[in-house]
């Protein structure tokens, strides 16, 4: 036989049954059946909500089902977290112990990536890196890491998305702007480059490179505006108005300026920067026997001293820039 309590639980769904059917909660033609399953709960409970006297025992007016359910709800969502059962606090040390093998697995991956960044070879570098990244996306070095091999290899776009990831994980990470800096600087983007570079040296205010890497995105932004507003050559032939060359277009020519990394790099630049009789004679072959206004630019002491500054801002053996200003930095 049904307890007490357990009437008046029916007696309150009953109530809520018929109310429902009556507001329209319940579709019109599912109507009678719920008129059934009230009679039925009715007779199978021994409640009868139309009984005065179960009206008194039963009835929880003025609160309803719903009010009281409502009730509950609340109550239950403003509880604090029950504290772990025993099946979970086994299982919690060896979550915490996979975070860490993946987090010793990333920082190895990293540490064999900078390997071979030292080996120049990017390529596997930056599947090293992006390995280290799958087991731990959270760290902004690995982005920052992968940033510089992707700018060594040319892929200054890419460079400059791992760099923006990196400073969304780390807005403090000063690296990271200088790999965004020296990626624009690479595609040209000179006012990008020069953001990019004072944000880093505003978190790092002794950082040597950054500040010459702003001088340098400086050089070139002011050479880009004086190269538009220059009228263009009034006399000679081939970029070489009365008998000076071009050296705006030698600078900007791919070839040339591959051609003088290569030469900084091997020293043979330093060499050819001492010895002007060797300069002049460079000249004349390259005037087709004749220097011209190029020899005579290359005796010039102040036309060399100049071209040797041009040569230290690019990174030769004279000085301590970079183009980009953060080849020179060391992956971490």
């Amino acid at each position: 036989m049904a307890t007490d309590n357990k009437k008046a639980l029916v007696y309150s769904i009953m109530e809520f049954l018929e109310k429902s059917c009556k507001d329209g909660s319940v579709k019109e033609d599912s109507v009678e059946g719920i008129e059934v399953a009230i009679q039925c709960l009715g007779e199978a409970f021994d409640v009868d909500p139309t009984d005065s006297e179960q009206q008194k025992q039963y009835s929880t007016k003025p609160a309803t089902l719903q009010n009281i359910f409502d009730v509950y709800l609340k109550t239950k969502s403003n509880k604090k977290p029950a504290a772990p059962s025993a099946a979970t606090s086994k299982s919690a040390p060896a979550a915490s112990s996979s975070v860490k093998d993946d987090k010793k697995t990333a920082e190895d991956l990293k540490v064999q990536g900078n390997r071979k960044v030292a080996e120049r070879n990017y390529p596997e570098a930056i599947r090293l890196y992006s390995e280290a990244i799958s087991h731990n996306p959270n760290n902004a070095v690995f982005y920052g890491n992968r940033a510089a091999a992707y700018s060594q290899q040319g892929n200054h776009d890419q460079a400059i998305e791992d760099s923006k990831t990196a400073i969304e994980l780390d807005p403090s990470y000063s690296k990271a702007y200088s790999r965004m800096g020296h990626a624009h600087f690479s595609l040209g983007k000179y006012n990008e480059a020069i953001t990019a570079y004072e944000k880093g040296l505003e978190l790092d205010p002794s950082n040597a490179t950054l500040k010459s890497s702003i001088e340098a995105a400086r050089g070139k932004l002011n050479a880009s505006s004086v190269e538009r507003s220059a009228s263009p050559p009034s006399s000679g032939g081939g970029g070489f108005p009365g008998g000076m060359p071009d050296l705006a277009g030698l600078l900007n020519n791919p070839a040339m300026m591959n051609m003088a990394q290569q030469m900084m790099q091997s020293g043979a630049l330093n060499d050819l920067m001492q010895n002007p009789e060797l300069m002049s004679n460079m000249a004349q072959q390259f005037m087709g026997g004749n220097g011209g206004g190029l020899s005579e630019m290359m005796q010039n002491p102040e036309m060399m001293d100049r071209a040797r500054q041009f040569m230290d801002s690019m990174g030769g053996p004279n000085g301590g820039g970079n183009a980009g200003g953060n080849n020179d930095e060391r992956n971490e």
